[in-house]
């Protein structure tokens, strides 16, 4: 299949014995540049695609035909593996199941199913979880959706903060049972919290945020975790250089001293407009 090699890639990483830092991606330039500076996934954030996509907060909002169209869309721009969070599968087992089929076909490397219950019910302002039962329904769900053997499933959960370690590793434990590839954790608070999970489990462990002393990859490592996210960076700078670059040129600036600036060759190279110009050469003669 035309993305095995990338699923390898990501198998590869969580099958190995360190820990890596992801791309936050979230459109064709960020996962080319992502691609140039060597990094070994990309990450494609539910918040990043709410923003990107509908200019929305990460409440449920986007759809599952709007963020496979953007996973395609970087798909074709890149070859670098990308870790799509599928948030809740868009609705109940049934929707994991389908949600993994349309990642899949859009190219994704792997992505996370998690057990919050999405959207946000009617007078609950705290976030709820959905039962482990569910939860469980909901990973065999996508596993079953699975075509491409290689295609990575991790199961999610952001249990450690809403009802407790020991339900986090019970949900953990349930997931690890039915053939999820990974386990993504979200909401740990300290050490002695990660290392209670990775006792406790044994799958590869990606790990969505921790505190700064939390942050050494030796010591990620060792506890299984294979790959550590660092938030989404890339687009809250992107967001503040539109800003300032607007701000600028609405306040009288004239585009010859705008500062920041992405270089003639960057943005070359960004739109691969060296390889375009051969396809024109050899397909339309174009000198």
């Amino acid at each position: 299949m035309a993305f095995r090699k990338r699923r390898e890639a990501l198998r590869s990483i969580l099958n190995g014995s360190g820990c890596i830092r992801p791309g936050s991606v979230y459109d064709a330039t960020s996962i080319r540049i992502a691609e140039d500076l060597g990094f070994e996934v990309g990450m494609f954030g539910g918040s990043v695609a709410s923003l990107a996509v509908l200019g929305d907060p990460d409440i449920a909002l986007i759809t599952l035909t709007e963020l496979c169209e953007q996973m395609r869309r970087m798909s074709r721009a890149a070859a670098l593996p990308v870790l799509v969070d599928a948030d809740h599968g868009y609705g109940n087992a049934l929707n994991v199941r389908r949600t993994v089929q349309e990642l899949e076909a859009a190219g994704a490397a792997g992505l996370t199913i998690e057990d919050t219950l999405l959207p946000q019910p009617f007078g609950q302002a705290k976030t709820q979880l959905i039962s482990r039962e569910e939860g469980v329904g909901k990973m065999k769900a996508g596993l079953d959706g699975r075509g491409d053997p290689s295609l990575v499933i991790i199961g999610r959960t952001g249990a450690v903060s809403i009802t407790g370690l020991d339900d986090a590793i019970a949900r953990a434990k349930a997931y690890e049972a039915v053939g999820v590839d990974a386990l993504f954790f979200t909401g740990i608070k300290d050490r002695g919290e990660l290392e209670a999970i990775s006792a406790a489990t044994k799958l590869p462990i990606v790990l969505g945020g921790a505190p700064e002393e939390m942050t050494g990859l030796d010591y990620l490592a060792n506890l299984r975790v294979r790959i550590a996210l660092q938030g989404h960076a890339p687009f809250a700078a992107a967001t503040q250089a539109v800003y300032e670059t607007l701000k600028a040129l609405r306040d009288g600036a004239s585009p010859k001293n705008l500062k920041g600036l992405a270089s003639a060759e960057l943005t070359a190279n960004a739109m691969r407009e060296a390889d375009t110009k051969a396809r024109a050469n050899e397909f339309l003669g174009l000198k």
